[in-house]
């Protein structure tokens, strides 16, 4: 191990801040654990804030903002932040320019929301600070580190410095200013250094605590008050010594992996070093070939250029020679000239035999003119039509021409399609593709057609797509489909994706999203802007809350429904229910019960009045009498809980007509379903993933139907996205 020390100089490339390119300046850790200059986060804000003035100007991220744009002054980045500009989102008071929060992160490329505190959320990299600052005194081994107390010229060379008074001492003045036996004297020195950081890292969001807890979800320490009430409550959080133990232990295992894979490290270079230069050699190659093939495409079409243009020129001349015949030929029929003059010279002769012998030959040629003149001829033609060239299909072959191989096929992404009467189906491509044209999506159905009864597996292809997603129109309802994608880069094709099966709904998507004025509770309640997410909190109004309960751990259920009803036909609605969510009931209410119930009110304080135990068994939903608005599956604590089966529900499912509880408890789907069938008075729920039916029951549809949700403890709900977008405005 002693060997494997890494000299302090040879880590700069670690050190380096993205933006300006300097070593770290005071660095901040963005969300996404990447570090950034103090200075360079502020400038970037800086940039964001004026370039939202201009509406038409996009917003780029350029690669040295301390290079390309002028540096602000303090004084106004302090404004910006005392004014809130920069550090929270929203809108400012009389204008119409939005807060700027989020920077775009160097190091990954993903937008960086800092949240309503700003700059003030983030914590600083004092490990990294340190870590800068031996590197520069490495760097300046010979620019000692002077006592602050010593004043010149007697000043010396400082020793220690005291991390509590921020300040560097020489032997004698360290002596004088922390005597034995005096507070002074317990504190804490270590070697020369510029780089005072505080003893105990406290909380950016509540400046007086101490962090002291770790939260495994966001990466980040936080404090007690973090995780009792603020944005941490519904995380996992673990002690600070165990994230200590456990994250240096896993950094110290790494370490000594690379290290003991050092021989190979190098082998691997040396293979790399060998490619490189391959590449090099091939490049050169290609190129020397490329340029003989194209010298080659140069040759013929100079070749093909030369005998165009002798064929346009030699027929030019014949032409000209035609027409300038022609020319001379109607001239002589001038008065006084050719072939006019010639025949009046005869007229003068008086011996008819002479004459006749003469003037048959010449009467034979004044009729010739005489018939030229009544039909006029050219005696060639100006066009050049013939030798007018469509090179358009060889441009085409040209321009398509190939250089860069067949492209990798891409792949679907499961994770963000989704299908419902509509597909929207997202690929992503190879870390190393090529630019490609287009993208063509094909689709086919594997059940039987209803119109025909024949199998109708053939496929049908989209429009070329030019992006990495489209969508599919017009899906039969409870049907297999499988779809495939492949790229086209200058007419080659890939070959095709894996096929990936989706099953569609048994019913039409059903567009809602939550109501904020019915049942809603907003002390326990969180509904985000947009009404597709609500989040149950067990925070400080949960606690509370707990003295006003008499009857042991009892606490009744919050319930929220769609804001849009059902009255007839079938629809199918899916959403996500957090895996962490103590308990969660999904189904149906019903409008003409639900008045009844919030305007009669039942006595919560007692459990055994309530049908609802706060169990997460499930057993309870097998209670509900039909006066009750409510049809409900039990979901929590990444479980699903088939009730019983009873005398007023019909379950086609084996596992809830069997006595075994085991047999009714399953794995919390990722994604749930529920299809009504308003008609039939029946509710179904689906694994929205595989659409496998984990239990139905009858339901009274007596009124109009909503979507209902009743949440407990700590948990959260996510409309997806295609079932809000038709309610969405923005």
């Amino acid at each position: 191990m002693s060997r494997s020390v890494v000299p302090i100089k040879n880590i700069e490339r670690e050190l380096i801040c993205p933006i300006c390119k300097e070593l770290f300046t005071h660095p901040l850790i963005l969300p996404c654990q990447h570090s950034i200059c103090h200075k360079c986060v502020r400038e970037l804000l800086m940039q964001n804030h004026e370039d939202s003035f201009d509406a038409g100007s996009e917003c780029s991220l350029p690669g040295s903002p301390r290079s390309r744009v002028p540096s602000p002054s303090m004084e106004r980045l302090d404004r910006l932040v005392r004014s809130g500009s920069i550090s929270s989102p929203g809108w400012r008071r009389g204008s119409v320019t939005p807060r700027v929060t989020t920077i775009p992160c160097p190091g990954c490329q993903h937008d960086i929301d800092l949240g309503e505190r700003g700059i003030s959320m983030l914590f600083r990299n004092f490990t990294l600070e340190s870590i800068v600052e031996r590197y520069r005194q490495a760097a300046r081994a010979a620019i000692a580190i002077m006592c602050n107390i010593c004043k010149p010229p007697q000043q010396q060379e400082a020793t220690k410095s005291c991390m509590d008074c921020k300040a560097s001492y020489c032997n004698e003045c360290f002596k004088l200013h922390h005597p034995w036996g005096t507070p002074k004297a317990q504190h804490e020195y270590v070697g020369p250094t510029t780089n005072f950081r505080p003893k105990v890292l406290m909380c950016p969001e509540h400046e007086m605590e101490k962090v002291n807890m770790y939260c495994e979800v966001c990466r980040r320490p936080v404090c007690h008050l973090c995780k009792l009430g603020g944005s941490h409550a519904n995380h996992k959080v673990t002690s600070m010594s165990s994230a200590y133990k456990i994250l240096k232990e896993k950094l110290a295992k790494s370490i000594h992996y690379l290290i003991s894979k050092e021989d190979q490290v190098r082998t691997q270079i040396t293979e790399l070093e060998l490619l490189i230069n391959q590449t090099q050699e091939n490049g050169h190659l290609a190129e020397r070939r490329a340029n003989e093939h194209f010298e080659r495409l140069f040759e013929t079409l100079q070749e093909r250029k030369s005998e165009m243009l002798r064929s346009i020129e030699q027929s030019r001349d014949r032409r000209l020679d035609q027409f300038k015949a022609q020319v001379e030929e109607y001239q002589g029929m001038l008065e006084n000239s050719g072939l006019v003059g010639y025949a009046q010279e005869v007229l003068k002769e008086t011996d008819q035999s002479c004459f006749v012998q003469t003037a048959k030959q010449l009467h034979v040629r004044i009729q010739k003119a005489t018939e030229s003149l009544r039909t006029f001829h050219p005696a060639a033609d100006p066009c050049f039509d013939e030798f007018v060239l469509d090179t358009s299909r060889e441009e085409t072959l040209i321009k398509e021409m190939c250089f860069g191989g067949v492209p990798d096929p891409p792949l679907i992404d499961l994770s963000q399609s989704r299908v419902y009467n509509e597909a929207s189906i997202c690929w992503r491509l190879s870390d190393d593709h090529l630019p490609t044209d287009h993208h063509v999506l094909e689709y086919r159905s594997q059940s039987p057609s209803q119109e025909d009864g024949e199998d109708s597996g053939v496929w049908r292809a989209t429009d070329r797509v030019h992006g990495p997603s489209t969508v599919v129109f017009d899906l039969d309802p409870d049907s297999l489909y499988s779809f495939r994608v492949r790229s086209c880069r200058n007419s080659m094709f890939s070959p095709y994706s894996p096929e990936v099966t989706f099953h569609t709904p048994p019913a039409p998507a059903f567009g809602f999203l939550f109501s904020d004025k019915c049942g809603c509770s907003t002390e326990r309640l969180i509904l985000n802007k947009r009404r597709d997410t609500v989040e149950s909190v067990a925070g400080m109004a949960f606690l509370l809350g707990a003295e006003r309960v008499q009857t042991g751990s009892y606490i009744g259920l919050d319930y929220i429904i769609g804001d849009t009803g059902i009255s007839q036909g079938r629809h199918y609605w899916a959403f996500k229910v957090e895996p962490y969510s103590y308990m969660v009931k999904v189904g149906v209410a019903s409008d003409s019960k639900l008045l009844e119930w919030f305007h009669n009110p039942r006595d919560t304080s007692s459990p055994r009045y309530d049908h609802d135990s706060g169990h997460d068994s499930g057993s309870e939903d097998t209670c509900y009498e039909l006066s009750q608005p409510f049809t409900l599956l039990t979901l929590g604590m990444g479980k699903l809980f088939i009730p019983k089966a009873s005398s007023s529900s019909s379950v086609s499912t084996a596992n809830a007509a069997s006595g075994d509880p085991s047999n009714r408890v399953l794995p919390m789907p990722q994604r749930m379903g529920v299809c009504l069938d308003y008609d039939a008075c029946r509710v179904y729920f689906y694994d929205a993933d595989t659409m496998r039916c984990l239990y139905e029951r009858q339901v009274d549809c007596s009124g109009i139907m909503y979507p209902a949700f009743g949440l407990m403890g700590s948990g959260k709900v996510q409309l997806e996205e295609f079932i809000t977008a038709k309610r969405l405005t923005f």
